[in-house]
Order: structure tokens, then C-alpha cells, then sequence
């Protein structure tokens, strides 16, 4: 017979079975647990650049400080129009409305000058990428060149690189709040001179500055000034490279503009891998030249590893070359192991070849090739434009009045633009209706009826109501094409419209002229 403590013992584990069946059998009931998925957000790993000198940072200063000078001082030059007129070279007025630039006068019935411009603009862009890379990102991109300024600010304020990533991780004290105080107002005032000079150019520049700063600007002028003022805050101080990275659309089509000839920021992984520390008096057999100093990554705007290949986020700035340089100079190794070249002469050069720079190739010839046409398009047609132009609507309510001796009367309304800085009596005549009679409302008539005085200020647009008769042997086409023309008598130039004269529907139109 069994004693006490071995009947407990049976009991407990008993219990202990019946506990682990009750869990397997809900856990079998349990469907199977499913892993999240990983999450496709990271989080902004913050970007320090070391400060560094050479050739490329030297040409980025130069860029940058002739960027801005052209900036914040072309709204200030000044271009004599005569009286009556803006004085400013560089001027959009959108009361007006109509853009200045020097002697050219763009007026809104000229947008297309505007959107010459934006092909232009976008073919340049497009032939510069496919020679070069991403040399206007990395030079002369507002976003770069404030940015630029910006982290100049804050290297002045805060210190190089280290002393930056020390004073993020330091806890709040009296220095740190004055330093970050310190770089933030600096910040603010540079994005409210950027967002001041950007509302110079749609108002008079000395004007609006008295105005801004007494309180006499308007609530739109101070709404965008504050607006702009916001965004280059924003973006230059804050967001920075996640603007080329997720904001800039560019990058991700300029590998359509690029090439095996485009000349990128380019790694010579053929010369410096196999990568690794070297120390001094060692020898070089059976190894690169590259000695994993990460000083490349370091200096770099955007915070990528250039050895890993052409990437999206390289603005090719080449601040990574002058870096390489300086460590290749204290090494001993010969410079430009970082550089700018094609990846067909990086192919040749890894075997021991030469490959020249082919610059014109097909998509080269065909950027340069529409640059051009779209250039002497515009060119043209910015010589060949008129300073006079008309508009004619014809009135469809009645189409036609019927007088009582049998002739036919059509109404329009004349729209005369004259873009002179002088007054003119513009001559108009008419075509294609003989012995028709016109009649302008307010002014008369003059020419025996067939052509009038149409006296138009200067830099106006003046409207016209014109009525057109026909006598009755000439009224028997339900529609007759005719033409308005306007001339400057003195000048010799004008402009032409065609129209159309209703007259009433006849079975058999006969004596057409």
C-alpha cells in the first residue's frame, strides 16, 4: 500500500498533466500567430557635415555668394522707362499686370515668352545632367545654396562637426540654450531678408521697404513675406537633405538623363578596395588605397557612402573629393580616388585602357539640338513682336439688324492694345466686304465709312463698340469672311483680325466680292 507522500505526489502530477493538456488543447484552437510585418518608416538619422576646404568647396562658395548677391541686390538695379512707368530693371507687376525685365515688356496676352522659358530652363537642365550629373543640385539649386548658408551659420554659432553632435547630446544648460537661440535667430532674420527680396520683385523695392517696416504694407504683401520667410526656415534649417531625398522629384528621373559617358562623382573601387586601415611604413602590395577613414561619409550633405555607388541622394557637390584628397596627401597615395569621371573611362582605366570623354552623342545632340530651336523660336519671336494688337468679338444677340432701306448692320467689340509709353490714333479698316460702312460708338466715323480713328492711350488697353453696314446689293451671303485691319499711320506697324459678317439667308447668293 501506497504512503501518503506518494498519493500527493500522484495527485500533482496528475494536476500538472491535466494543466498541460487544458493548454495544448486551447492553444491548437488559437489560430497561428502571425509576425507584424516590418515597418517601412525610418526615422531621420540627423546629418552633420564636417566643414572641410578644396578645390570644390572653394567653387561652392563662389557659386554661392554670386547666387545670393544676384539674389537679395537685382531687385534694387534700376532701368529709366520714361515717365509714368516702373523704374525697377526686374519688376512683376501683377496690378498692372505685366513683367518687366529691362527693356522687354511682357504682357499677360504673352505668356507664352514665360513658358519659352520653363523649356528652356528644363532643357538646359536635361543637357547639363547628361554631360555632368547633378551639377546644378549640387551648386546652384536654391535649396543648396540656402542650405549651405544656413549650416555656415550654424558652424559659426555652434562649432565643426564634433562639437555639434556633443552639444545634441548634452543636457540643457545656459550655453547650450544661448548657442541654439543664437543660430535660430540668425536662421529667422536670413529667411525674413529671403522672403523680404522675393516680395521685391512684385513691388517697387524702396517703396516696399518703407511700407514693410511702418506698418503701411498691405495683409497680402506681409502674408507672403511670412510665407516665404517659413518655408526657407523650414527647409534650409530643418529639413535639409530630406528635401533632395524625399521632396525633389528630380532624382528620381535624372537616371533617364544619364549615361556610361556622364561625368558623376564616381568611387575608383578598382584602385582602393581591398579598403583598410594602414599604418605608417607599411607596405602597399596587396591592398587599396582606400583606408576606410569614413571621412567621405562625414563631409558629405546628404550623409551617404559614395564607395557604395552612384546613389539617389548624391547631389554631386563633390565635397567628398576634396576630403579624399587631403587623407590621400597625408597617406602618400595620389589623389582623386574620389572623382569626377564617366563610367566608361573608370572601365577602361580598371584594365589598364584609356577611354576619351565622349561629349556629343545622341542625347546630347538632341538637348543641344531643341536648346537651340526653342532658343531661336523665342529670340524671333521676341524681335519680330508688334506693340499693337486687336481683338474683335462679334455680338450674337441679335446676330444681324436688318435697316429699313434694306442694308445689313453686325455689331463687335474691339479690343486695342497699345504697348507703347505714347499715344496713338490707330487707323482701322476693313476687308473682304466691298463698300461696307463702319461706325464706331463714341468716336464716328471718318474715310468715307471705310476706315476710322481708333485714338488709344498709352501702355492701355482700350475697347471699342464697332458696328459694320452693309448696303443692301452687297448683303446677300449669310456669312461673309472679313478682316479688321489696325495700323499705326506713323509707324507703319499694326495688327489683323479676322471676323465674320451675318447676313440673312438667301436661296441663290449671287455677286460675291
Amino acid at each position: 500500500m501506497a504512503g501518503p507522500e506518494t498519493l500527493l505526489e500522484k495527485a500533482a502530477a496528475a494536476d500538472v498533466a491535466q494543466t498541460a493538456f487544458e493548454g495544448a488543447r486551447k492553444s491548437a484552437a488559437k489560430p497561428a500567430t502571425v509576425a507584424a510585418p516590418p515597418s517601412l518608416y525610418a526615422a531621420r538619422v540627423k546629418v552633420q557635415p564636417k566643414s572641410v576646404t578644396g578645390k570644390y568647396r572653394t567653387i561652392k562658395w563662389a557659386v554661392l555668394i554670386f547666387c545670393l548677391t544676384l539674389y537679395y541686390l537685382a531687385p534694387w538695379v534700376r532701368w529709366d522707362r520714361g515717365p509714368d512707368a516702373p523704374s525697377q530693371a526686374l519688376l512683376i507687376d501683377m496690378g498692372a499686370p505685366r513683367a518687366y525685365l529691362f527693356g522687354i515688356e511682357i504682357w499677360p496676352q504673352e505668356v507664352y515668352f514665360i513658358t519659352g522659358l520653363l523649356v528652356l530652363g528644363a532643357l538646359g537642365l536635361f543637357l547639363v545632367t547628361a554631360l555632368f550629373g547633378r551639377l546644378w543640385c549640387g551648386y546652384a539649386c536654391p535649396q543648396t545654396v540656402w542650405t549651405d548658408l544656413f549650416m555656415l551659420v550654424e558652424r559659426w554659432i555652434e562649432g565643426d562637426r564634433g562639437a555639434r553632435m556633443r552639444l545634441d547630446k548634452a543636457p540643457i544648460s545656459a550655453e547650450k540654450i544661448v548657442k541654439r537661440t543664437a543660430k535660430h535667430t540668425a536662421w529667422l532674420l536670413i529667411a525674413l531678408a529671403t522672403g523680404g527680396a522675393w516680395a521685391l520683385y512684385f513691388n517697387d523695392a524702396p517703396t516696399f521697404v518703407v511700407q514693410f517696416f511702418t506698418g503701411q504694407a498691405t495683409l497680402v504683401q506681409y502674408f507672403f513675406v511670412g510665407l516665404f520667410t517659413t518655408t526657407t526656415y523650414v527647409l534650409a534649417g530643418w529639413a535639409r537633405e530630406q528635401v533632395c531625398t524625399y521632396m525633389c522629384p528630380w532624382p528620381r528621373f535624372q537616371a533617364a538623363m544619364l549615361d556610361d559617358q556622364s561625368m558623376v562623382v564616381t568611387y575608383e573601387r578598382w584602385r582602393g578596395e581591398t579598403r583598410g586601415p594602414h599604418k605608417a611604413g607599411t607596405s602597399w602590395d596587396g591592398r587599396g588605397d582606400c583606408i576606410d577613414c569614413g571621412q567621405c561619409v562625414t563631409v558629405c550633405p546628404t550623409g551617404i557612402d559614395i564607395r557604395d555607388g552612384l546613389q539617389l541622394e548624391c547631389i554631386g557637390c563633390g565635397l567628398c573629393i576634396d576630403s579624399c584628397n587631403q587623407i590621400m596627401d597625408k597617406v602618400g597615395r595620389p589623389r582623386e580616388l574620389i572623382t569626377f569621371d564617366t563610367e566608361a573611362r573608370q572601365q577602361a582605366r580598371a584594365k589598364g585602357g584609356r577611354a576619351p570623354w565622349k561629349i556629343v552623342r545622341p542625347r546630347t545632340i538632341i538637348y543641344a539640338g531643341l536648346l537651340a530651336l526653342v532658343g531661336a523660336v523665342m529670340l524671333a519671336a521676341l524681335l519680330l513682336r508688334t506693340t499693337v494688337e486687336v481683338n474683335v468679338l462679334r455680338d450674337r444677340a441679335p446676330l444681324f439688324v436688318t435697316l429699313s432701306d434694306g442694308g445689313v448692320r453686325n455689331g463687335y467689340t474691339l479690343k486695342v492694345l497699345n504697348k507703347r509709353r505714347e499715344a496713338v490714333d490707330f487707323l482701322l479698316s476693313l476687308k473682304g466686304l466691298k463698300d461696307a460702312h463702319l461706325l464706331v460708338q463714341d468716336v464716328g466715323e471718318a474715310g468715307g465709312g471705310q476706315s476710322v480713328i481708333l485714338p488709344v492711350k498709352s501702355d492701355k488697353v482700350a475697347t471699342f463698340r464697332v458696328f459694320v453696314t452693309a448696303p443692301p446689293d452687297r448683303a446677300r451671303d449669310e456669312r461673309v469672311k472679313i478682316e479688321f485691319v489696325l495700323t499705326n499711320p506713323v509707324r507703319g506697324e499694326g495688327d489683323a483680325y479676322d471676323a465674320v459678317f451675318v447676313g440673312p439667308h438667301l436661296r441663290n447668293p449671287h455677286n460675291r466680292d
